[in-house]
């Protein structure tokens, strides 16, 4: 492969900024640009050491810095790799690597390095893609839950998948090519046995794929009901600061206001919507549909209803639009003399939380309640998990294959016939791996990496 190179670090003005180089040539090419005081060839200097120096572009001083070596395989990508640091400049950065192409790298694409990394044998593609996670993590659990999977957590539990295939298929094949030997006999019950613990891997996979992509994603939570039942107040509360504007003038908030939180270590992305009520104010009632279309899009609700009103036709209209979603209802102004009926908001929407959107444990008690109903405190980020829509595809084609052949078997199919669908099932657990996934797979992945990762 060639010799590429890139910047590494955002390309903003900060303390410093650092081009990597990578590929046989990556010396060479330092060398031509970068100058030691100790005099010493680049060449020459062992892995994982580091020289001070001067940077020039066709002799022009450009900058003084640091260059750190690392040796093939002992480096990132498992080539020969050199970086260069010097002062976080915009400008002195981009003379810097343009220094580095003249003297004979190419310019990396993006996830390059990476790639390199997944194609030399240093990452499995699920470890190649949890890198990118790293990058974008916006909470504690996405990071904890990246850099298990970049240890390789999901890669262990798709090898294992993989051996629980490969000794049926290997049963089946020993059995059918070897009738005469001392071979196992492959009953119905002992392939129903093995298939069904296979499915149970593969089901318990796919199970914790939600909560992987809220974490991942962020969870969009709608904070919605009629005016005035405290909906902004509850919005600045999770948020911490005054987002929403409170007032007893109904109709206040006409626009959805937004605000990003964290919560177990997760982005929530808040949403306070307009009020739900009849209205001929005609930006009011664009708020509304745009509160109806947020409240469509949410993995979660909050349901907001006046503890110390009755419930009104805008309430009873909020609980149909409320049919199939994630709804946590919420009964504000606990401070007050309660006039709802909470018996039927409960059979109609669960059991309400019952808070006083002015006092300071409101937050903590709402978050704990999403944290409860999303199950976010309950994904093991050492165990791996899907974290993205390609590998939960990869894994659904697998467990439909091994649903073949679970039929198959009951059925009545000979064993042969299983061993196809265990292939097709084989098949998609190495491609969620990357022991056998195609050029456009691997090239679809490395688009969501930026250049110089």
């Amino acid at each position: 492969m060639s010799t590429v190179c890139a910047i590494a670090t955002p390309v903003a003005v900060g303390g410093i900024s650092v081009v990597r180089i990578s590929g046989e040539n990556a010396a060479a090419v330092a060398e031509k640009v970068f100058k030691p005081l100790s005099e010493k060839p680049i060449s020459q200097m062992r892995g994982y050491t580091a020289a001070y120096g001067k940077l020039f572009d066709d002799g022009e001083l450009l900058d003084d810095g640091v260059l750190l070596v690392f040796k093939a395989p002992h480096s990132y990508t498992g080539e020969d790799v050199c970086e260069i640091s010097c002062h976080g400049g915009i400008y002195v950065t981009r003379r810097v690597l343009t220094a580095c192409l003249k003297a004979g790298a190419e310019p990396a694409g993006a996830g390059e390095f990476t790639k390199r990394a997944l194609l030399n044998g240093k990452l499995s593609l699920t470890q190649a893609e949890a890198v990118a996670d790293i990058i974008s993590a916006q909470g504690q659990q996405l990071l904890a839950c990246s850099n298990s999977q970049r240890e390789g957590a999901l890669y262990r539990r798709a090898e294992n998948i993989s051996d629980m295939i490969m000794e049926v298929s290997s049963q089946i094949s020993a059995w059918i090519d070897f009738p005469e030997d001392d071979t196992p006999t492959v009953t119905e019950d002992w392939l129903l046995d093995k298939l069904s613990n296979i499915k149970s891997e593969l089901d318990s996979l796919l199970s914790g794929y939600d909560t992987g992509r809220l974490i991942r994603d962020g969870i969009s939570c709608a904070i919605v009901g009629k005016p005035n039942v405290g909906k902004s107040t509850i919005m600045n509360a999770l948020s911490g600061t005054r987002r929403s504007i409170v007032s007893d003038i109904a109709g206040t908030t006409r626009d959805v206001v937004e605000e990003t939180v964290n919560i177990c270590g997760a982005p929530l992305l808040l949403a306070d919507c307009a009020g739900i009520r009849e209205t001929d104010d005609e930006v009011e009632k664009i708020g509304v549909e745009i509160m109806l279309e947020k409240l469509k899009n949410a993995d979660i609700v909050l349901a907001v209803f006046d503890g110390s009103r009755e419930l009104s036709d805008e309430d009873r209209r909020l609980f149909s639009l409320l049919e199939d979603k994630a709804v946590i209802p919420v009964v504000n102004k606990s401070d007050l003399p309660n006039k709802l009926n909470i018996a039927q908001l409960q059979n109609d929407l669960g059991k309400p939380v019952i808070i006083s959107a002015k006092e300071e444990n409101c937050a903590e008690i709402l978050g704990r309640e999403i944290t409860e109903r999303l199950q976010l405190d309950k994904l093991n980020a050492n165990a791996g998990f899907l974290a993205n829509e390609r590998q939960r595809s990869c894994v659904i084609k697998a467990s439909q294959a091994v649903e073949c052949a679970l039929s198959g078997v009951q059925s009545g199919i000979t064993p042969d016939a299983v061993g196809v669908d265990l292939e097709q099932a084989l098949d998609a657990i190495l491609e969620l791996s990357g022991k056998k996934a195609s050029e456009e797979v691997i090239a679809e992945v490395f688009k969501r990496f930026c250049v110089g990762k």
